[in-house]
């Protein structure tokens, strides 16, 4: 898949959202990189042959208090690693759906180990 489809895909999943969580995403910078940098496999806490699909960086809105002065969250999205190790079209765009709603879930402070609870992996 293209950069540019690729992107297309990013940007239908995050139209899917409900207007009620989509408002909680003004402050949020969604970005489609290539591969992630070594920074990010280190913020994540992932070796270099481990797969990274996406990463959120910020302050979950549930740590927040009205007090608080943050820059904005970015999540990212990795496109190399997705369209490795999904190989049909469908695969890739249901991976990388998936992949963006799990990262707004850190959003609102739902950890790795609570989507594994709900069985949202």
């Amino acid at each position: 898949m293209d950069a540019a489809s690729f992107e297309a895909v990013v940007v239908a999943a995050l139209d899917e959202l409900p207007a009620e969580f989509a408002r909680y995403l003004e402050n949020v910078e969604i970005l489609v990189q290539y591969r992630p940098l070594r920074e990010h496999r280190r913020a994540a806490g992932i070796r270099p042959w481990q797969a990274l699909y996406g990463l959120y960086q910020g302050v979950p809105l549930t740590d927040r208090t009205g007090d608080m002065l943050i820059a904005p969250d970015t999540i990212t999205i990795f496109r190399e690693p997705l369209t490795r190790d999904f190989l049909t079209r469908s695969e890739l765009r249901a991976q990388i759906r998936r992949t963006v709603l799990h990262e707004i879930a850190h959003v609102f402070g739902i950890s790795d180990e609570r989507l594994d609870e709900l069985d949202a992996y």
